[in-house]
């Protein structure tokens, strides 16, 4: 649909912004000389605003050990006024200073209704605290309750003040400024301004340009689905988007009066609409959030008031990422969790400077429906596609005045004429429609109408494989066929002649819903919601349901399902209504033998749904059987024998297509064959037929579990899991194990083995439902010889494994580069140079294959994203954005902020970051200045994420900063000036190049371990068993000093370290060490106090841990007691700091303590007394291997060596 449209309405001059601001300051005993630059900053700032009843409001509040008002919002409305109450504050005195206090009480007391604030209007709210010292109490609550109330704090401190506590109370870590002393505070005048500047502003009321065009009656037509959608819902979040950028300015007034005039037709007063509003340029300000107001008139008088934003680039992008993680929450007001429609209107006069795809998709995948309305000089109607490309989501291009063209008599039904001719209009629609069809008694006599009307829907779509897809339902049956079994509209129709009427009862619609979206509406069984194709399920109904259909409705819907429900006379049209999308789409007909006549309503409907996707390939699989071999399976084993040979005859069995593998297990397990054992079906079942009983017990199936994961599913035994081949295992099961099942199957599924249990009576039913991938996959016959019972049910479940193509060539999966540079207005005359530098790197890189993939950020203040890791494809695509790039400038440089930016955005799925499928992830940080805020924490969590830094400086930067970023100093290189790129090129080109591709799991492994040995007065008779325990252990260590190192720490009242992890290289050293070691004696038992002692003193780069080099740290606490104090908190701290915790505790310990304390409840681990300590030895060894880990360097570290002698031998 191409309209002609241009925003061409007069502009007219609106007032400045208002605000609420409280200052907040400390009249403690320390700020005594202080409290006259104090009072003239608050001056000088008071002296700037536009103080008035509707204008600037200003309160000044003091505070030491209790807070005190000097005025409120409401006292004065001149500025003079608030000047000379200013100019009279006195120094108030007093401690201890209590901040948090202070922040509470200006919550309660001052940001009210009754004070002045007009926080309810949508005014921003500011809190300016001024504080010389550390808060005596708590700030965090405060401070939490008020940045959720909306108010922005900004803190300033002098060298007294605790940065980290400022940082926690302003509203955002850059909102924390700094002094030396009061006397200094003009210095930060410039930062407050700007930092005040960010804040959302609201304009007052303006009277509006309403324009009176006439619509034609074309786009009128076919307008019920749109306006159903918008206006018929019972109830519907609408938040409108609206480009503030500089080009929009002369149009902004008819954007304004467009959402008017959608407002106009919401229903807002009955709680049933809720409306939000942001503007956007180069960053997004909400005018009021979905919970701000509640009444239409409060939202029209507002929208009637907005003022132009104004600013460039226009990043659209951005405002999307935004609206996901500020607007469409639900504490902004958004009702998504409660399954209320959710709708972004998008207007836009200007192609986007920023990627869209990963902050539309985001949204997508919220189920956010969003409508896109772009002028003659927004981007072709590709990038809005890529916006709107999804379910419930649509675009239209604009070329002459339609905003304006509402005439108040067509407005109701007018208003959405865009949305609706958008929909119906596009020829290339793709969708996976699934039809469910009541199968119970009371349709039999209806059900060949129900069939003849599937196949008149069925003869009218585009069928193909990149076409539309189509999968058939009947109640609480398997499906007759999924949305990837016929690629034919031929195929499909010959299916559904043939379909019999299925029969039961009673009715459960909501467990038939349930199954859908386990079953269905999955990748595995082709649909491609995840590629954004639309779902669309048509529900044909006889009845009411016997069971609840809201949960199981209000799922598919978050799914983004578009579900359409036709029911009879005897149907429950209430019922059917919660379970459609909207009211609208329950239709009604008689009998079934009345379809005919809802029909075209339904086709419209279904027709109006947009999208583009891309095609699946052929599928393969690595599945092994794992059997049960044990005494009591014996008379059965021959039964098993034959299912695995009806399954493997079923399989297309080759190098490249599926691989099979059979394991048997009793006590311990054994490889019948592995998956690249054979290569032909005729060889995997003539091995098969010859299987032998192997017997044998206890029946220990946690440790077979264990066992097929660390030599099965591994690259050298035939595994294509790196590839992306779907991994399956098939456990059949005679009986109950003996040992512990949860730790190893927890370890599959993580591993993304999908794991079918298959028990007869003898097995445990609720053992088999936790290993297998989900509790549906869990079956079950009476012998083995019912097996053939099962079949068609496992055929049903391994078709719903998430599948992908094989490939010839193994793939090799390159590294994801992001390219951090700064820039900052320090950098402009240096940032050519940078843009060089990322060219000639980016030249080197294999993008073309799809090995590398590459993103650019550049950051100042704030970071803004050049393109993402999924958005180009191509290295000449990257290249002329990269020559394209413009110098961003800015202040201050937030070098921490953007490395949080790239962990929390950038390094993800969503955004083409494959850190998930072991791809390793490298960051180049070009920097040319101090950061302004701290480096540690984002850095720290970059590096736990697997991130390999490294970080390239000129003379400006601070070196130790860098040092502190990159994963190892030696990764941070310096240069004077940006022009000298090229001299660390090589260098560093060296060092991305060695990065070890294969992580695989069978690599060998390296580990940081503290044993913490409770050596309290209590345990002395059980510490020679804890000795050997700790023994036997270590010697199955593989101990060096670029391979497994070892601590072993005492403690009762206080602790002490036995040896450090870098005080032995060998293993023989340490095992000396451990037989030697003498019990403290002591008490009383403070395991929290030990704990915070080990993440203080061993866990540390000084006592030999590699924690900053991504190696694995684990702590092993003996306990045979219960602390004398808390341990919450330091264990809290070593979870944070990435260790894992493993808690053994005999009788005397207390078993919730161990649990709070182990990384994971699973991971506490009981015996009776620490004599019985081997029987744990193997669900240790289990638990320990299901440790993130990954492969270390071959070339040891050598150290001294420049980045150029060495293959990155810390990179793993």
């Amino acid at each position: 649909v191409m309209l002609s449209l241009c925003l061409n309405s007069p502009t007219f001059p609106v007032s400045n912004s208002n605000f609420n601001i409280v200052f907040l300051l400390d009249g403690s005993d320390s700020t005594r000389y202080g409290f006259p630059a104090m009072r003239e900053f608050v001056e000088r700032v008071v002296e700037k605003l536009n103080v008035g009843q509707n204008k600037d409001r200003v309160s000044v509040v003091q505070y030491s050990r209790d807070a005190e008002v000097n005025f409120y919002l409401n006292t004065y409305t001149t500025r003079e006024d608030v000047l000379d109450s200013v100019r009279g504050l006195k120094h108030r005195g007093g401690r201890p200073l209590n901040t948090g206090a202070a922040l509470q009480y200006v919550r309660d007391n001052v940001f009210t209704n009754s004070s002045g604030s007009r926080r309810l209007q949508g005014v921003p709210q500011m809190l300016i605290l001024l504080n010389g010292g550390r808060s005596f109490d708590n700030v965090d609550t405060p401070a939490s309750a008020l940045k959720q109330q909306g108010v922005v704090v900004i803190g300033i401190g002098t060298r007294g003040s605790d940065k980290s506590e400022l940082q926690k109370i302003s509203y955002d870590p850059s909102y924390a400024l700094s002094v030396t002393e009061f006397t200094d505070l003009p210095s930060v005048q410039e930062q407050l301004s700007s930092v005040m500047s960010t804040v959302p502003v609201r304009a007052p009321s303006v009277t509006p340009i309403v324009p009176g065009k006439k619509v034609t009656d074309f786009y009128l037509q076919k307008a019920w689905f749109a306006c159903n959608l918008l206006s018929k819902a019972p109830g519907k979040d609408v938040v409108f988007l609206l480009d503030g950028s500089d080009s929009t300015r002369s149009g902004f007034p008819a954007m304004r009066d467009f959402v008017q005039r959608v407002v106009e037709t919401l229903s807002v007063d009955d709680n049933k609409d809720r409306v939000s509003v942001v503007q956007y340029s180069r960053d997004p300000a909400v005018q009021f959030y979905l919970n701000t107001y509640t009444t239409k008139a409060e939202i029209l008088d507002t929208v009637r008031g907005l003022r132009h934003k104004g600013g460039r680039p226009l990043n659209t992008g951005a405002a999307l990422q935004y609206l996901g993680d500020n607007v469409f929450t639900a504490s902004a007001g958004s009702r998504r969790p409660e399954g209320v429609p959710q709708v972004l209107i998008l207007l836009s006069g200007g192609r986007s400077f920023d990627s869209v795809d990963a902050p539309a998709s985001a949204l997508k995948q919220l189920g956010v429906l969003i409508f896109a309305i772009g002028t003659r000089s927004a981007d072709t109607p590709h990038e809005y596609l890529k916006i709107v490309g999804g379910l419930h989501s649509y675009s239209l291009q604009l070329k002459k005045s339609v905003l304006g063209s509402f005439t108040k008599k067509n407005r109701n039904k007018s208003c959405l004429f865009f949305l609706s001719s958008c929909l119906f209009s596009v020829d290339t629609a793709k969708k996976d429609i699934v039809f469910l069809l009541d199968g119970s008694d009371s349709t039999r006599y209806g059900f060949p109408a129900m069939r003849e009307f599937v196949e008149r829907v069925v003869e009218k779509l585009n069928v193909g494989q990149n076409k539309d897809r189509v999968s058939v339902v009947q109640y609480s049956r398997d499906a007759e066929f999924y949305l990837n079994t016929y690629t034919t509209k031929a195929e499909i129709l010959d299916t559904v002649r043939g379909l019999r009427h299925k029969g039961g009862r009673p009715l459960n619609t909501g467990a038939a819903l349930q199954y859908l979206g386990d079953n269905v509406f999955t990748a595995s069984a082709g649909s491609r919601r995840p590629e954004g194709v639309p779902q669309v399920l048509i529900l044909l109904s006889g009845g009411r349901s016997f069971d609840s259909v809201d949960a199981p409705a209000s799922a598919l819907k978050q799914l983004g399902v578009l579900i359409f429900a036709i029911g009879t006379r005897s149907a429950d049209s209430r019922q059917l209504q919660e379970i459609s999308n909207d009211p609208s789409y329950a239709l009604s007909v008689s009998e079934f033998t009345d379809l005919p006549s809802v029909q075209q309503q339904l086709q419209s409907s279904v027709e109006a749904v947009v999208i583009d996707a891309s095609p699946e390939s052929p599928t393969v699989t690595d599945i092994v059987f794992l059997l049960d071999g044990s005494d009591s399976t014996r008379y059965g084993f021959p039964a098993m024998r034959e299912f695995v040979e009806r399954v493997v005859e079923k399989l297309n069995v080759g190098q490249n297509k599926d691989r099979v593998s059979v394991v048997q297990y009793s006590r311990d397990a054994e490889v019948n064959f592995y998956l690249n054992t054979y290569t032909t079906r005729e060889d995997v079942l003539d091995s098969v037929r010859g299987l032998k009983h192997r017997g044998g017990r206890p029946l220990n199936t946690g440790a077979a579990l264990q066992y097929v994961r660390d030599n099965v599913f591994t690259n050298s035994s035939g595994s294509r899991r790196l590839q992306g081949v779907p991994q399956m295992l098939i456990l059949l099961n005679g009986g109950r194990s003996f040992d512990n099942v949860d730790t190893p199957a927890s370890a599959l599924k993580q591993q993304g083995v999908v794991v079918i249990g298959i028990g007869t009576r003898g097995s445990d039913k609720s053992e088999l439902q936790k290993i297998s991938y989900d509790p549906s996959y869990a079956l079950s016959v009476t012998e083995f010889t019912d097996l053939p019972s099962v079949q068609e049910q496992l055929s049903s479940v391994m078709s719903t494994v998430p599948v992908r193509a094989p490939s010839v060539t193994p793939i090799v999966p390159g590294k994801d580069v992001v390219f951090l540079l700064d820039g900052s207005d320090s950098t402009r005359s240096g940032f050519p140079a940078m843009r060089d530098f990322v060219q000639r790197v980016v030249e080197t890189l294999s993008v073309d294959d799809n090995k590398d993939r590459v993103s650019v950020v550049q950051y100042s203040r704030d970071p803004a994203v050049q393109f993402y890791l999924n958005t180009y494809t191509t290295k000449a695509e990257i290249l002329d954005t990269v020559r394209g790039l413009r110098h961003k400038g800015g202040r201050p440089l937030n070098t921490g902020a953007a490395l949080q930016y790239l962990g929390d955005n950038v390094f993800t799925a969503s955004a083409g970051s494959r850190r998930p499928e072991g791809v390793p992830q490298v960051l180049i940080l070009l920097s040319g200045g101090r950061s302004f805020d701290s480096v540690d924490a984002p850095a720290s969590a970059l590096k736990q994420l697997g991130v390999l830094i490294f970080a390239i400086g000129t003379r400006s930067a601070d070196s130790r900063q860098l040092q502190e970023i990159s994963n190892d100093p030696s990764y941070a290189l310096s240069v004077s000036e940006f022009t000298d790129l090229p001299s660390v090129q090589q260098q560093l080109q060296s060092s991305v190049e060695a990065v070890v591709i294969d992580a695989s799991p069978e690599s060998p492994t390296v580990t940081d371990i503290v044993f913490l040995l409770d050596g309290s007065d209590s345990t002395r008779y059980g510490f020679p068993a804890m000795r050997e325990f700790v023994e036997r252990v270590v010697e199955k260590l593989n101990v060096g000093q670029n391979k497994d190192r070892v601590s072993v720490v005492q403690y009762s009242r206080d602790a002490e370290v036995n040896f450090y992890l870098n005080t032995y290289t060998t293993r023989e050293d340490v095992l000396d060490s451990v037989r030697g070691l003498k019990h403290r004696g002591g008490r009383p038992l403070n395991t929290g106090a030990a704990l915070q002692y080990v993440r203080d003193n061993v866990f540390t780069n000084s006592s030999g841990s590699r924690r900053l080099q991504g190696v694995p740290q684990m702590l092993i606490l003996l306990n045979g007691g219960r602390s004398f104090d808390n341990v919450d908190t330091p264990a809290s701290a070593l979870k944070q700091q990435g260790v894992v915790v493993i808690g053994i505790g005999t009788r005397g310990s207390d078993k919730s303590e161990l649990q709070k304390i182990s990384y994971d409840p699973s991971y506490a681990l009981s015996v009776t007394e620490f004599t019985d300590l081997p029987s744990v030895q193997e669900q240790l060894s289990s638990v320990m291997s299901t440790v993130p880990v990954r492969a270390p360097s071959v070339t040891p570290i050598v150290p001294g060596k420049k980045v150029t002698d060495f293959y990155l031998p810390k990179a793993w």
